[in-house]
């Protein structure tokens, strides 16, 4: 039984569009061989290492991220379950930290963030004589506030 897979039928099985396939081979997530006539052919593993990154898309890594979390697999063998739990635990701290600040995102959508560019003699309550623009360029209110968001071990905020 022939273990190598051509694009198209790892495509096929995963779900994923070749042009995908070959975006994901120039990130260095997952890699071919060579035929002698220059096809591309994906070892079984390769389905597996897909589901991975489909996941890790879907909950907002980045591919850099997946890419590092891949390079720790061993390149001859499919993920496992243990390797996902492995990977998917050092990912809980980043995603605490994008939710806490999506979450202080919303609930201060409708509020001058005092950065300066939105406080311009017109914000007297939250920057009054845009006393922020005083501590430099930038959202200084909002990078502090991110700051007192961070979350602690065990998902509680900090502050």
């Amino acid at each position: 039984m022939n273990m190598e897979l051509t694009v198209g039928q790892v495509a096929e099985r995963s779900g994923v569009a070749v042009s995908a396939l070959h975006f994901y081979e120039a990130k260095g997530l997952i890699h071919s061989l060579r035929t002698a006539g220059n096809q591309r052919r994906y070892s079984r593993d390769t389905l597996r290492r897909i589901a991975v990154i489909r996941v890790a898309q879907r909950v907002g890594m980045p591919l850099a991220t997946i890419r590092e979390a891949l390079d720790t697999l061993p390149g001859s063998r499919a993920p496992t379950r243990a390797d996902w739990v492995r990977l998917s635990a050092a990912w809980k701290d980043e995603l605490e930290q994008r939710i806490a600040n999506l979450s202080l995102m919303r609930d201060t959508l409708d509020q001058c963030i005092g950065c300066g560019c939105l406080s311009i003699d017109r914000c007297r309550l939250a920057n009054p004589d845009d006393t922020w623009g005083e501590q430099g360029s930038g959202a200084q209110r909002w990078a502090a506030a991110l700051q007192q968001a961070k979350p602690r071990r065990g998902g509680k905020r900090a502050g």
